[in-house]
């Protein structure tokens, strides 16, 4: 009777542990991914509601920091250096805390993305950038806490943050001009020599030993500073093709280089590999 009855405590106290009550949340989460002339934004926030109450200078004190949201603090990601309201940001994730004021803002990109609501204890160190920016009134209340992108440029767009009859809005500048004249420039002058060595070991993998060849001799010809891997890689290429005096001598110049750097995986690699071919 005693197993019994404990039993049943351990599975009631089991299914205790177990079942979960699912309801809808008061402040629901967002996330945003947007893309802004060539970076990558994304955008994760709660969203808390009027529900009849005045927001700015009451639910949210005037010139006090705000979670920016509700619940967890909001968080913000750029894939590429970037410039809010004219201020440089570098990439990565941020949680965004401002100080609302009756005529302007003050937004503060944070890099301790990890709090439930403001720091409890605040380090200016982790401040990545704050810039201020004109709150403007608009004719609309927006019931629900609201972020959205807008006004999209070649390099830029407008992040705008609203609630109640409020919009503040920050400007976001992204490097596309500088990227995509790269991503030109780079194209334009033809594959690099870490393309025809990657290209070199793939064609050599797949045991098509005459393209493999091409590539790495293209890759070691345009290097400018010798790499004995590429050397090694020559070796192995040139040996399967049949060329047992080039690959000695693509070996006897990657050892060298390997000596020189001191590694001592590719002088093994290479003293094995030129005694295997019967090098003098």
């Amino acid at each position: 009777m005693k197993k019994i009855v404990l039993f049943l405590s351990v599975a009631l106290l089991s299914f205790g542990i177990e079942a979960q009550v699912k309801a809808p949340q008061p402040s629901p989460t967002s996330k945003i991914e947007q893309v802004i002339g060539l970076t990558d934004v994304s955008v994760e926030y709660s969203r808390p509601s009027m529900r009849g109450r005045t927001i700015f200078g009451n639910l949210v004190p005037y010139d006090k920091l705000w979670r920016t949201g509700a619940n967890k603090n909001t968080q913000i990601s750029f894939s590429d250096d970037v410039k809010v309201a004219g201020t440089e940001l570098k990439k990565g994730s941020y949680a965004i805390f401002t100080k609302p004021g009756k005529e302007n803002w003050e937004v503060i990109f944070y890099s301790d993305t990890n709090n439930w609501g403001t720091p409890r204890k605040w380090d200016d160190t982790k401040v990545a950038a704050k810039v201020t920016v004109k709150a403007t009134t608009i004719p609309i209340n927006v019931e629900t806490f609201t972020i959205m992108f807008s006004d999209f440029t070649m390099d830029s767009a407008v992040l705008s943050l609203l609630w109640s009859n409020v919009e503040a809005p920050v400007k976001i500048e992204v490097p596309s001009k500088k990227m995509a004249l790269e991503s030109i420039e780079k194209t334009m002058a033809g594959p690099s020599d870490q393309d025809h060595y990657q290209a070199a070991v793939f064609y050599k993998d797949i045991e098509d030993y005459a393209k493999a060849k091409q590539h790495i001799d293209k890759a070691i010809a345009m290097r400018k500073e010798p790499a004995f891997w590429y050397h090694r890689q020559q070796s192995l290429i040139y040996a399967k093709t049949g060329d047992k005096d080039g690959a000695i001598k693509a070996a006897k110049t990657s050892l060298e280089l390997a000596e020189k750097a001191n590694n001592a995986d590719y002088v093994k690699l290479n003293k094995d590999s030129l005694a295997e071919w019967g090098a003098k």
